[in-house]
């Protein structure tokens, strides 16, 4: 079948969809999972509901912990990753919101943990800190010490996680009760949904399909903006009352505190970008109003190929040999992970309605990684696949290499494994270019894939995520147009007076769902700038992939200064970040 094709999920082809009995064969063995957290849990209340007054006492509860964490995440990846294949399958939507109220109320029970730990007699702690296993885990929670509340507050908190689900209500206005009409273009009509708009139409070369859909899909994301408003509203409202609770200074220092960096690190990667990208990406923009004959450049026209002639259509298993190649230099291991990616399902490639949109990787402890993509056979999904499969390759090496307690890497550096990736292999293929006029189209690709996407598209969320989190920390509200209106001021102070703002651009924050988990949009450019610099220091000498794999291995261990400079990277300067703006500065002038 073609995989290309918009179907049920029931007609999918079932060789191009991830295989979940990697994690648990069927929803039976998965329910005696979660049967065994529950005994799990009361084993633990039994055993550890006191003081702890040694060292050992403190590391078998660390073991028991560690052991509950990892059998109720896998429980909940599974029905979670089922549930983002298909939202209109209403069995596994329940079945979701079930397995997280069960886990969410075990972990509630045993609340009282971090705190009685972070009680424990500090001679013990230091201790602690200097163990090999679970001196990471130490650190961290004693920087977390002074925001941490009672027993009986952190236990609320706890319980009322699956009340708080608006990413939830998000996804079902925009998975669930979104219906587009078709639209007409060069005398035919079209289909037209979420992901055909995002995956295909939006950076359609054709003028008329593009522009056309773009229309008809915002009229449609106009008729959805008071709910969706809504939604967001009562997540940046949780997240205030979270940081009062907990004593934050304010919200940003409450969601900046998670990622272990400051607001020096996060207003410079949006002040630096505003002030010093924005000239650059202009003129970028009239390179493809003139390379596309436009009468006028618009904002429906920026997601279009810079250089044209080098399309051609790839399969998803030409796509495994190219990314394989351009990630060589990675190592056997790596490339030995790529070839079991493809050969055992880990990716879902399909399109299907009810579908998420985008890509994502998970990388649940104790499997193997899964992969969801939208393919649409062209060169901008084989760089988005091999962006994804970084975050795989990143999963591996950290679940290989650290315990369950240190897994999460930094939402600062997490777009850092991915982004380099898609930087490797795309001066791989421009070593490997037969002519000037094909390198001049690679560094187009890389410029509207791998930059825009993260160094704009995402940067310009960021930017408005910060105003409207300013409005939020001052105690004020706000409605869909003022959300409107705050990301036109960002879209025009990015863009100025070369870019025709048109109608319905003032509706794309409606699109992202990265609002939902927390200062995710900002990071994206972080990470580029890391991943940029990382591909640079390979290129220069290949023996340095070989850091770099060292360096994936330490997982949430390091805070991001750390995990940077021992990549090579020293982000305690704006000097990387500057370099890697200078990069794309040459990419847009080779296109000259």
């Amino acid at each position: 079948m073609d995989i290309l094709k918009m179907v049920d999920r029931k007609d999918v082809d079932e060789r191009y969809t991830w295989n979940l009995s990697h994690i648990f064969k069927n929803k039976e063995e998965m329910l005696k999972q979660v049967d065994e957290v529950k005994n799990l849990t009361e084993k633990f209340i039994k055993k550890f509901d006191c003081v702890y007054e040694d060292k050992k006492t403190v590391k078998d509860a660390l073991e028991l912990y560690s052991e509950i964490l990892e059998k109720a995440f896998l429980s909940l990846d599974y029905v979670s990753l089922n549930v983002e294949t298909d939202y209109n399958n209403g069995e596994n939507y329940k079945l979701l919101a079930e397995v997280d109220n069960v886990l969410s109320d075990q972990m509630a029970k045993i609340s009282f943990f971090k705190i009685r730990l972070l009680n424990t007699d500090e001679k013990v702690l230091k201790e602690l800190k200097e163990d090999e296993k679970y001196g990471s885990f130490i650190e961290r929670a004693l920087e977390d010490k002074p925001y941490v509340l009672s027993e009986e507050t952190e236990k609320a908190i706890a319980k009322m996680t699956p009340l708080n689900s608006f990413y939830s209500i998000y996804n079902a206005i925009k998975l669930q009760d979104m219906v587009f009409p078709d639209f007409e273009a060069n005398g035919e009509k079209k289909s037209l949904s979420y992901n055909l708009y995002e995956g295909t139409y939006e950076g359609s070369n054709d003028t008329e399909i593009r522009r056309n859909s773009y229309k008809e899909f915002y009229k449609v994301l106009e008729a959805h903006k008071n709910s969706t408003a809504a939604a967001y509203l009562g997540e940046c409202q949780k997240m205030k009352v979270l940081s009062e609770l907990r004593g934050y200074d304010s919200v940003f220092d409450f969601l900046l505190h998670d990622q272990r960096v400051d607001r020096e690190l996060y207003n410079r990667q949006l002040d630096v970008i505003m002030e010093e990208l924005s000239p650059i990406m202009r003129e970028y923009a009239k390179i493809l109003k003139r390379n596309h004959n436009l009468d006028k450049i618009t904002y429906m026209d920026l997601k279009v190929d810079p250089i044209t002639g080098f399309e051609r259509e790839i399969t998803v298993e030409e796509s495994k040999d190219l990314i394989k190649e351009g990630l060589e230099v990675l190592g056997e291991e790596y490339g030995e992970m790529l070839e079991e990616a493809f050969n055992d399902r880990w990716i879902d490639f399909v399109n299907n309605h009810g579908k998420s949109t985008g890509a994502f990787c998970a990388s649940p402890y104790g499997t193997n990684s899964f992969v969801l993509i939208n393919w649409t056979g062209t060169m901008t999904e084989a760089m988005t696949l091999a962006h994804e499969l970084g975050h795989a390759g990143q999963g591996k090496y950290t679940n290989e290499n650290c315990n369950i307690l240190d897994t999460d890497l930094s939402l600062y550096l997490v777009e850092a494994p991915s982004t380099a990736n898609e930087l490797i292999m795309g001066r791989e293929l421009l070593k490997k270019a037969k002519s000037e006029d094909e390198k001049k189209y690679l560094k187009g690709q890389i410029i509207a894939r791998t930059y825009y996407h993260n160094f704009v598209t995402h940067f310009i969320e960021g930017y408005y995520q910060r105003e409207v989190l300013k409005l939020i920390d001052e105690g004020k509200s706000f409605t869909a147009d003022d959300l409107s209106e705050i990301f036109l001021d960002t879209l025009k102070k990015f863009w100025g007076d070369d870019v025709e703002l048109t109608k319905g651009a003032e509706l794309t924050w409606m699109r992202q769902p990265h609002y939902y988990m927390g200062l995710y949009p900002y990071t994206y450019s972080a990470g580029l700038t890391i991943g940029t610099q990382v591909a640079k220091l390979i290129e220069k000498d290949p023996a340095n992939a070989k850091n770099w794999i060292e360096v994936l291995k330490t997982g949430g261990k390091l805070k991001p200064l750390d995990y940077a400079k021992a990549a090579g990277v020293d982000i305690s300067t704006d000097e990387p970040l500057r370099d890697t703006i200078k990069y794309i500065g040459s990419l847009v002038e080779a296109l000259e």
